[in-house]
């Protein structure tokens, strides 16, 4: 039997989400049947090669429902003359959140369950405790179709996000995996008393494509930083420590790969330090060029802070990147960064916001070759025992596969069909969408 499974993604391809590639590229190898299903066209305009390589069809839900009405319209006659029981508590439920953002989701969960019942899948997988899980818990109510989660970070930190929503996502769900044992412990602390299934599994990276090579000469004083420019990745703190660095003649060069909303800020702050020809805000690159440019770093520093609207990173990609490359990495002990870093064997760990403590690290690694080659060694050794995509993908795959997510072991999930004669209007919000 092929297990079918539906991604449930808030947008697809998201330049910076390359860990769903990853995971759908290995679970694809493996022999699972994927679908995509997106809530939202691709905005960027910059995409990764190995999107070339995912074979799985991407179906885009109307992103402005009210601007797709017959679209609407028509997958919500045909779930109400199906499930009239279903569609009609969920529709109430969808209202009585009180908001034009529920009742979007709940009609793009209507187009995407419609669509779901003429193409049957044995479960559905949202990435993101947010709005992808919000429109799979919707699915669910409608069609019964089981989902699971993967929690990362924003959407259980961020200060915007309402715990009770949460709960009964997780609630609801087959289970929720979430990527850190510290994401895993705060979830669980969340639920309480009730009952859900929280599973830690870390995302893992293609220890094949990731990995040193020898033909590309390290430049012994360079600093590498990756990731968007946002508050939480802390490059302001990376930033201020080139410049202490600078005042103590210590020879350097940082280059800081990624775009965001903070690069004018942090192009003055460098401005400010007089670092400019020190330091480089080199905008994104491909995965090819990151790749590169792990190659031929000394250090690898990504000082990590939790943002002032609560938001933090889960577990970055980008570390593991840098640790499978051969680079000893800096960060921070926020959130899962102590499950990637062990201090001193194979990074360090500096406080959040130091640039102090972060400079006295990046000097010591940057003028110690010998521990620097040591640190590598062990860096690559970590991620190969428990940050492999193929190992920790094969675990998804057989979370995906346990018995409760196949109602039929010899055929993909078929909803109960029940006919009715009476036509009921489709759900519309008055307020404005």
């Amino acid at each position: 039997m092929t297990l079918k499974i539906a991604y449930i993604l808030k947008m697809y391809p998201r330049f910076s989400e390359t860990f769903i590639v990853n995971e759908i590229l290995e679970l694809e190898r493996q022999g699972v049947d994927v679908t995509i299903y997106s809530l939202r066209m691709p905005d960027d305009g910059r995409f990764h090669a190995k999107l070339a390589q995912v074979k799985a069809p991407v179906i885009y839900a109307p992103q402005y429902p009210d601007k797709e009405p017959e679209r609407v319209e028509a997958a919500q006659d045909y779930l109400y003359a199906r499930f009239p029981v279903q569609y009609l508590r969920w529709h109430e439920y969808a209202l009585s959140r009180g908001n034009p953002y529920a009742v979007k989701r709940f009609q793009q969960a209507c187009v995407i369950a419609a669509h779901l019942c003429q193409h049957p899948v044995h479960a559905m997988h949202a990435h993101f405790a947010s709005s992808a899980a919000r429109v799979a818990n919707y699915i669910h109510g409608l069609i019964d179709l089981p989902y699971s989660i993967t929690a990362h970070a924003k959407d259980i930190y961020h200060e915007d996000v309402q715990p009770k929503s949460l709960r009964k996502k997780m609630r609801d769900a087959r289970f929720t995996v979430t990527v850190s044992r510290y994401n895993q412990a705060h979830l669980q602390a969340l639920m309480g008393e009730e009952a859900a299934d929280i599973r830690c599994l870390y995302n893992g990276i293609d220890l094949t494509r990731f990995c040193p090579d020898t033909a590309v000469p390290r430049q012994d004083n360079l600093i590498l930083g990756v990731g968007r420019l946002v508050e939480k990745k802390g490059f302001d703190t990376l930033i201020r420590a080139c410049a202490i660095l600078q005042e103590r003649g210590v020879d350097f060069q940082c280059q800081i790969i990624g775009k965001g909303g903070l690069r004018e800020a942090l192009a003055g702050l460098i401005a400010e330090l007089g670092v400019g020809e020190r330091v480089q805000l080199a905008g994104a690159k491909p995965q090819d060029g990151v790749l590169t440019a792990y190659r031929q770093a000394a250090v690898f520093a990504l000082p990590c802070v939790i943002g002032s609207d609560g938001n933090r990173d889960g577990l970055p990609t980008v570390l593991l990147e840098a640790m499978a490359a051969g680079l000893p990495v800096i960060s921070t002990p926020v959130t899962g960064n102590p499950e990637i870093i062990d201090d001193g064997v194979n990074g360090r760990l500096v406080p959040p916001g130091d640039a102090a403590a972060l400079a006295e690290a990046l000097a010591d690694l940057l003028q110690n070759p010998q521990r620097r080659q040591a640190m590598s060694a062990a860096a690559r050794q970590k991620v190969e025992r428990a940050f492999d995509v193929r190992r920790n993908v094969a675990q998804l795959h057989e979370w995906l596969a346990e018995p409760t997510a196949v109602t039929d072991h010899d055929a993909a999930y078929q909803p109960r069909k029940v006919i009715i004669r009476s036509p009921y209007a489709p759900l519309v919000w008055a307020g404005a969408m």
